[in-house]
């Protein structure tokens, strides 16, 4: 398993445990409530590990919070518990946190989270779009406030039960659709500067604090340190929003070996070329062109922010050793070539907006 955050690189073996992993992520999480948008991506081919690193071991039961260190809980249950932590420790920008869930299944985006799932298969379809912001939004997405890690997680199992899944030759439980689960966090302006804690974010682990227990803290190269934001005193409150985004790619295939027929076939095509664009993308955004395919497919038009924006992106990718997957592995070493080519701007942290910002009129 390797992971990139821009043109960092670190290589992790089969006995690296689920926390060690989780290092690289934990920095992130800080950079969340300073502001920045965030977002990882596990890729892969079927069979590799992309969902055990991003949510851990399966079961029906699902994770159970608080963890315990020792536990084989993946990446979303890890960030949930971790930032609700960092959010405990400051109550007084009085955070909002709020969560969507959706998958890309056959270039087409369900929502998972919508009340009126309870009969359907694959959750609710729905648009992608730009907003008047320029940011990337899915119309009518449902959303849920939460306000703990528990009932973070609760909502993710319930997403999973929904989620596109099929049998295979190379996995007995291939999901179908790629997921992604997003966390947006709202806190009042500070007119403290964090630039300490965002910069110890950027340093190699050996010049952090004790290496935080051995966690890798690298991030986006470049990432200039937030300013503070001063407010009006006596205007309306201003308010900072950052999007989290956890981001489980369905697996690349081959579909001789998977042995897939009919509608599985069709699946497979569609989650394969949706790979393709990304890595499009990707290869775009390395060689500087003046036109990047986002909106070639929906996956990427819907991730066009994280790759192309401002957004601090770690990119995750799960191979395999067994010497029947090596053009697959070979295949997704090439996308973590391009992934890693790709040089972007700073990362910025998104400038607060009044609290009666976006507010609907009364008629």
């Amino acid at each position: 398993m390797c992971t990139w955050g821009c043109l960092s690189l670190r290589v992790y073996g089969p006995a690296e445990s689920q926390s060690a992993v989780f290092g690289d992520v934990c920095p992130l999480l800080t950079s969340l409530l300073d502001g920045y948008n965030v977002c990882v991506m596990a890729y892969g081919q079927t069979g590799s590990g992309k969902s055990y690193t991003m949510l851990g071991p399966h079961s029906d039961d699902g994770p159970v919070l608080p963890l315990d260190p020792q536990s084989d809980l993946g990446i979303i249950p890890r960030a949930a518990e971790e930032l609700f932590r960092l959010v405990s420790e400051n109550p007084s920008r009085s955070p909002k946190v709020e969560v969507s869930i959706v998958e890309v299944y056959n270039n087409d985006i369900f929502d998972l989270l919508a009340k009126d799932t309870v009969a359907a298969v694959s959750g609710v379809k729905r648009e992608v779009m730009t907003a008047k912001d320029g940011r990337t939004e899915v119309a009518l997405l449902a959303s849920e406030a939460v306000d703990s890690a528990s009932k973070l997680m609760e909502l993710v199992r319930g997403g999973l039960q929904l989620r596109a899944k099929h049998p295979t030759l190379v996995h007995a439980d291939s999901s179908r659709s790629h997921l992604i689960i997003t966390v947006t966090l709202t806190t009042a302006a500070s007119s403290d500067s964090t630039a300490d804690q965002a910069c110890s974010a950027t340093l190699p682990r050996e010049q952090t604090e004790a290496g935080r227990a051995g966690r890798s803290c690298r991030t986006s190269q470049g990432a200039s340190a937030p300013q503070p934001v001063l407010g009006d005193p006596t205007g309306p409150a201003e308010q900072v929003q950052a999007r989290l985004q956890l981001v489980d790619l369905a697996g690349s295939e081959c579909i001789g070996m998977s042995g897939v027929t009919r509608s599985a076939l069709r699946e497979t095509a569609c989650i394969n070329r949706s790979l393709a664009a990304l890595a499009d993308v990707l290869g775009a955004l390395s060689e500087h062109r003046g036109h990047v395919p986002y909106r070639n497919s929906r996956l990427t038009h819907l991730l066009q922010d994280c790759l192309g924006g401002d957004a601090k992106l770690l990119v995750i990718l799960c191979i395999s050793p067994s010497q029947r997957h090596l053009a697959q592995t070979l295949q997704g070493l090439g996308f973590g070539i391009r992934a890693r080519q790709v040089q972007r701007g700073p990362a910025r942290k998104r400038p607060p907006s009044s609290q009666t910002e976006g507010k609907r009129r009364p008629d």
